[in-house]
């Protein structure tokens, strides 16, 4: 992990550079191994203000916090990177659960939940004849066959259409758009 640090109005002491970073180095199970954060510290009368900046894959996580001692500042800085990372790496796991296809960003945060993600993989492939009708005939014709779903080609405008079960127990059409 590296650091880099730049100070606005302000120097910036090498206590709160190595107390900014030991705390976040705290983090650095959840990030990245060559992670770059920025640390920029200000003061504006007598109102010290720190913001961490951490760019991941995609993602850019970033804190902001305004207290009158830097110390305080850069232990609540790091509280809500901690909260923001622990939110992010959360949702990278509900949506390879999901089936979702987020391996390389959600390899960076933690290489071996990666494994949760597998590309998809077609199992089995069909084939059929598509037949001109209309949307309504395509809806008695999927009720028919106890599907889901209907691909045809509508009859008015000769283009491939999909209808399909809704939840709430209404039909869908999805038509290409020109």
């Amino acid at each position: 992990m590296r650091f880099k640090f730049v100070g606005k109005n302000i120097t910036i002491w090498d206590s709160i550079k190595d107390k900014t970073e030991a705390k976040i180095g705290k983090l650095e199970k959840l990030l990245p191994d060559d992670t770059t954060v920025n640390v920029a510290a200000s003061n504006t009368k007598g109102v010290n203000k720190i913001e961490v900046t951490i760019p991941l894959y995609k993602r850019i996580l970033r804190a902001e916090v305004s207290d009158p001692n830097m110390s305080a500042a850069v232990d609540l800085v790091v509280d809500k990177l901690e909260r923001q990372l622990k939110r992010y790496k959360g949702r990278l796991k509900d949506r390879v659960k999901k089936g979702g296809n987020f391996a390389e960003e959600f390899g960076l945060v933690n290489a071996e939940e990666a494994a949760l993600d597998e590309t998809a993989k077609i199992s089995k492939v069909k084939s059929f004849a598509i037949k001109p009708m209309d949307p309504e005939e395509a809806v008695m014709e999927m009720g028919l066959l106890g599907h889901t779903f209907y691909m045809f080609i509508n009859s008015s405008t000769e283009e491939t259409c999909l209808v399909y079960k809704r939840e709430d127990g209404t039909y869908g059409l999805l038509e290409p758009q020109r």
